[in-house]
């Protein structure tokens, strides 16, 4: 790869660099806890004249957003980052940038919503986004970060998706631990993403106009169909440009979903986020043991990919899908996604569900194997009466 360096890097600062090496224009920027370093990254970025960008400080995270949408609505790559309550309080606006096709792209460091306040992390303030018409990357390391970013631009502003995208990464269990991340060179991220053509500049001074139109019954079903074909369409391409980002910096991330030791495995153990390293592990002390395990990364969210895991996870007997979010009065949210996937094959794996590190709770090696064990055995009739279990609950 050319023009390879290595620093050492926060989770946060990763993501800075992959703002400032994807040449965003605007950041509206607003704190909170653990996401603040970013964008105090970002300013010294722009003080030093290392980024050309306009940095606008706005007084909440709903102005945030709206800030962002307006600055690419004039035609400007940005980039803004938040967590927890912070995503709560844009969410009206959320629906607004997918609903308008802004490419914007957001860092959500995930921690746990209050009450009561907790700034350590869980999945839910973005799972909650689900249905917000974002994409969703969830990455487990900071290099990951920033690749990530700089792939989610690409995605966002192919013409053939143009919705805004949120990466996704755990508070301070990635946010604030550092370690070696390799920094491409800037014109070799310039030449990957090329010159950032709008596809509509909507907002002109010489023809003032006004944006965010009513629809009716008679339009509104179209608009959200082409929403979703734009989800769909985005499948192919986050395959793409993980292929193309490979071959040229020498690391991809599977795209959709990455599988690990799955050719033969009969146990599937499915997470997202910093999980993932430790389910690795996991499977690896299971593989000495002589149990055939094997660890599914599920990267993309949104779009939902559905094929893709059918293909990946149906030849297993049993899938473990470890949440770090609950939808409270049902279940996992991932795990729910999952068993629709999976529902329609003939003879699909038996399906658990392990809600774990809620707030950030340490989630041992350990503990998980042990579960994971003791699962194998358990008959296909209890887990369907009750497939949701909670993990290190103190009695």
């Amino acid at each position: 790869m050319k023009g390879k360096n290595s620093m050492l890097l926060s989770g946060n600062q990763a993501a800075a660099y992959g703002a400032k090496l994807s040449q965003v224009e605007v950041i509206p920027i607003y704190p909170i806890t653990p996401q603040t370093a970013i964008v105090e990254k970002l300013a010294e970025f722009v003080e030093k004249g290392d980024l050309i960008a306009k940095l606008i400080h706005v007084e909440s995270e709903h102005s945030a957003m709206a800030a962002a949408i307006a600055a690419e609505a004039m035609g400007a790559r940005t980039f803004t980052a938040s967590s927890s309550q912070g995503i709560c309080y844009m969410h009206e606006n959320l629906f607004s940038a997918s609903g308008l096709r802004m490419p914007i792209v957001m860092s959500v460091v995930n921690r746990a919503i209050a009450m009561p306040i907790c700034i350590n992390p869980d999945h839910i303030d973005s799972l909650a986004q689900r249905d917000t018409s974002w994409l969703q990357f969830y990455v487990e390391n900071a290099q990951e970060v920033m690749d990530t970013i700089i792939q989610a631009y690409k995605v966002a502003e192919d013409p053939r998706v143009l919705l805004p995208a949120a990466v996704c990464f755990d508070g301070l269990l990635i946010s604030h631990f550092y370690e070696p991340v390799q920094v491409p060179d800037a014109k070799e991220v310039a030449r990957f993403l090329g010159i950032y053509y709008p596809q509509h500049v909507l907002l002109n001074p010489k023809r003032p106009m006004s944006i965010g139109i009513f629809a009716n019954e008679f339009y509104l079903t179209e608009y959200r169909y082409q929403q979703q074909e734009a989800m769909e369409n985005a499948k192919k391409v986050i395959g793409e440009v993980d292929r193309e980002y490979g071959r040229r910096f020498g690391r991809r991330y599977g795209g959709l979903v990455e599988g690990y030791m799955m050719d033969d495995a009969k146990i599937g153990i499915l997470s997202m986020g910093s999980l993932n390293s430790l389910v690795r592990n996991v499977v690896r002390i299971l593989r000495k043991e002589g149990t055939k395990a094997g660890s599914i990364k599920l990267k993309v969210f949104r779009p939902f990919p559905m094929e893709e895991l059918q293909d990946i996870a149906g030849h297993l007997k049993l899938l473990c899908v470890l949440d770090r979010d609950i939808s409270l009065g049902s279940g996992g949210i991932v795990h729910s996604e999952v068993a629709a996937a999976i529902h329609p094959l003939r003879n699909g794996p038996r399906l658990v569900n392990f809600i774990v590190g809620l707030g950030g709770r340490e989630v041992k090696e350990e503990e998980l194997k042990s579960l994971v064990k003791e699962t194998w055995g358990v008959t296909s009739r209890e887990i369907i009466r009750n497939p949701v279990k909670w993990v290190g609950v103190r009695q």
